[in-house]
């Protein structure tokens, strides 16, 4: 199913597709092998580890679906999704945008056809963090830094109804002691994608919410059109806001501190319909025997979390 919206004002068609039917326009949980550790060979094996674990929806390289689909043609690789019964969910950018100029431009050129064939596979959000500060650039020359390299990204994206998610990192610990702060709240975030063109979102992991001090209101707040992607975690018991180090966090759900049913909940409420993607960057996962086992471990988290916001899992 595809949901045709239309931005608030702006008049751009921004479709956000699916692989697969989805659940009437619920959002939907998500694997990203890596955020766990697991390994996959290939696109079908993504989707059978995603299949077996109960994740509707799956994160691809969008270079390897590219090629294979020159090799097999959209059809095949789309029926990989299909056949499996999983949502290509969606894909990271594949643009040295932070690198220089040169390569930049270089990637800007690869990037129509990376983004074509993400959308024939009906995966029509891609992703990308920012960081909260900069050694070099006072704010507002980084500012227009970011506006100038992703306004032709977003705007190569919108030709192929691709959504671009930002993802604004909120720790203190990040960006205290640096030269020069950057974004590091969703409003912020949201400005800068305004800046950029209508389709710029968040990519809005509930982490960088919490450690920034964001609000279940602040999301009430947002157009579902600004939120492209989402992420979620837990944080550790007992660690004050501001002592929050972003690579020691916990499973979604585990702890609490996260008010996770909140930030599903308000989602909910504004109309999101997309991935729901767990990044605990938990280490104790490594250490399990298998992927399967991490797999099983993952989805039962996603599963315990989806329950308490009262959304289908």
């Amino acid at each position: 199913m595809l949901h045709e919206r239309r931005e608030r004002g702006l008049g751009l068609p921004f479709a956000l597709g699916a692989g697969v039917e989805d659940d009437g326009g619920l959002m939907y949980s998500t694997l990203s092998p890596g955020a766990i550790g697991v390994k996959t060979k290939d696109l079908s094996d993504l989707v059978a580890k995603a299949k077996s674990a109960k994740f509707k929806g799956a994160e691809f390289s969008v270079g390897e679906a590219a090629d294979l689909i020159d090799r097999e043609g959209v059809a095949a690789v789309h029926g990989l999704f299909t056949k499996g019964g999983v949502i290509a969910a969606g894909w990271g950018l594949p643009t040295n945008w932070r690198g220089d100029e040169a390569a930049w431009r270089a990637d800007l050129e690869k990037l129509p056809r990376l983004a074509k064939a993400g959308a024939a596979l009906g995966a029509k959000r891609t992703f990308t963090w920012i960081l909260s500060w900069d050694d070099n650039r006072p704010d507002a020359e980084n500012w227009k830094f970011h506006v100038d390299r992703f306004t032709p990204i977003a705007r190569i994206l919108a030709d192929h109804g691709v959504g671009v998610g930002l993802e604004f990192l909120g720790p203190k610990t990040l960006y205290k002691n640096k030269a020069h702060e950057f974004i590091h709240s969703l409003e912020r975030m949201v400005e800068l994608c305004v800046a950029i063109g209508p389709n710029a979102g968040l990519l809005l992991d509930c982490w960088h919410w919490h450690a920034s001090g964001g609000t279940v209101e602040a999301i009430r707040k947002l157009t579902p059109e600004r939120v492209v992607y989402v992420h979620v975690n837990d944080a550790p018991s007992g660690v004050a806001l501001d002592d929050l180090v972003d690579n020691r966090r916990c499973l979604p759900g585990e702890t609490g501190v996260i008010d996770i049913a909140g930030f599903l909940q308000a989602l909910k409420a504004i109309g999101y319909d997309g991935p729901v993607t767990p990044e605990p960057f938990k280490k104790e996962l490594n250490a399990l025997p298998s992927d399967e086992e991490r797999l099983r471990v993952v989805s039962a988290a996603m599963a315990d979390i989806f329950r308490k916001a009262g959304i289908p899992a």
